[in-house]
C-alpha cells in the first residue's frame, strides 16, 4: 500500500460563521458552528469574565461538525457593541441573551454555564424552562458553598465603600487577567497566552472598565438569587453535566458538588486545573460534552422540561 493511499488520521475542525445580530439596540456578535446535520443538537455557550465568545474557539472547532455550537458576546464584552446609555446588570445581560435566542429562532438548547454564564443562563432557564434540554456547568457557581473567601470578600464590596472601586479596578489589569488563566493549573505551559491577551485588549477598550465595574457591584444580586435557582433545578431536574477545575481561586469544588444536592443524577467530573478549565483540559472535557449531548438531546420534551 502506498503512503498516498493511507487515510490521514485527523478529524477536520468545524466551519464557523462569525455574525452580528441586532437585539434591543445592541449589536450582538456571535460565533456559530455549521454542523453537518441541520437538526444537530444545539449548545448555547455562555462565556465568563473577563472573556468573550473567543474562549470557546477550540471547543467549537472540536465539536462543531456534529453539534450546533453558538457563542454570543455579552454587552460589555468582546465584539458586541451597545449604546452609551446601556445599563449593565445581570438582568440586562439576560435580556439581551434571551432576545438573541429569539432572533435566531432557538426553541431548544443545552446551556453551557461558565462563570458569568451561570447567572445569565440560570436566569434564562427560569424565563424559558421548556427550551432547556440540559445543562453543562463548568466553574459556574449557584451555591454559597462554592464561594472561596476571596470571592465572598469581593462580592461583599459595595459602591461608595472606601477602597471598593480600587479593589475591583485592580482585577482589570493584565497581571490579574493572566492570573485567572494560569492560577490553579497543574501545567501553565498548556495555557496559550492569546486568551488573556485578547481579554485584556477588550477590557482596555473605551467604556469597558466602567461596564465591568457595574457588573462587579451587581454580582451580589446573583448570590441573593441562588435559592431561586436551586429551587428551579429541583423542580425541573434538567440533565446536567458538571465539569470543574479544582484550583479555581474563586469557585471551589464544593460549588460543583453542591449541584448534586438538587440534581442527584448529575454527572460530576473534577479536574486538576483552574478557572478556565477548557484551556488545558479540552481533550478530557470535549468527549464528555459530546456523550452528554448524544445521551440527552432526544429525550421527550416532557422529561426535559
Amino acid at each position: 500500500m502506498t503512503t498516498s493511499a493511507i487515510a490521514p488520521r485527523i478529524s477536520p475542525p468545524a466551519r464557523t460563521a462569525h455574525r452580528h445580530v441586532h437585539v434591543d439596540g445592541a449589536d450582538v456578535f456571535y460565533r456559530e458552528s455549521l454542523p453537518e446535520r441541520p437538526d444537530a443538537p444545539v449548545l448555547l455557550l455562555l462565556h465568563g469574565f473577563p472573556s468573550a465568545s473567543h474562549q470557546f474557539r477550540r471547543l467549537i472547532d472540536t465539536l462543531g461538525r456534529h453539534y450546533r455550537l453558538i457563542a454570543p458576546d455579552y454587552p460589555g464584552f468582546g465584539h458586541t457593541r451597545v449604546p452609551d446609555d446601556f445599563t449593565y446588570s445581570f438582568e440586562r445581560l439576560t435580556d439581551i441573551v434571551e432576545g438573541f435566542t429569539e432572533r435566531l429562532g432557538l426553541t431548544r438548547y443545552t446551556l453551557y454555564l461558565f462563570d458569568f454564564g451561570a447567572p445569565v443562563g440560570l436566569r434564562l432557564a427560569q424565563r424559558r424552562p421548556g427550551r432547556v434540554a440540559g445543562l453543562v456547568v463548568q466553574n459556574g457557581n449557584a451555591y454559597l458553598d462554592g464561594l472561596s473567601d476571596a470571592a465572598r470578600e469581593f462580592t461583599a464590596l459595595t459602591p461608595g465603600t472606601p477602597g471598593a472601586e480600587r479593589t475591583v479596578l485592580d482585577l482589570f489589569t493584565l497581571a490579574a487577567t493572566r492570573a485567572q488563566y494560569e492560577g490553579g493549573t497543574a501545567d501553565p505551559t498548556l495555557v496559550a497566552p492569546e486568551g488573556w491577551l485578547l481579554d485584556q485588549h477588550f477590557l482596555d477598550q473605551p467604556g469597558r472598565k466602567t461596564a465591568q465595574l457595574a457588573l462587579a457591584f451587581d454580582y451580589r444580586n446573583n448570590l441573593a438569587a441562588y435559592p431561586d435557582w436551586q429551587a428551579w433545578l429541583r423542580a425541573h431536574r434538567p440533565p446536567t453535566l458538571v465539569t470543574w477545575g479544582t484550583g479555581d481561586p474563586f469557585f471551589t469544588p464544593d460549588g460543583a458538588r453542591a449541584y448534586l444536592r438538587d440534581l442527584p443524577e448529575a454527572e460530576l467530573h473534577l479536574f486538576p486545573t483552574g478557572h478556565f478549565a477548557l484551556e488545558d483540559h479540552l481533550p478530557e472535557i470535549a468527549p464528555l460534552i459530546a456523550r452528554f449531548l448524544d445521551r440527552t438531546w432526544d429525550r421527550p420534551a416532557s422529561e426535559a422540561s
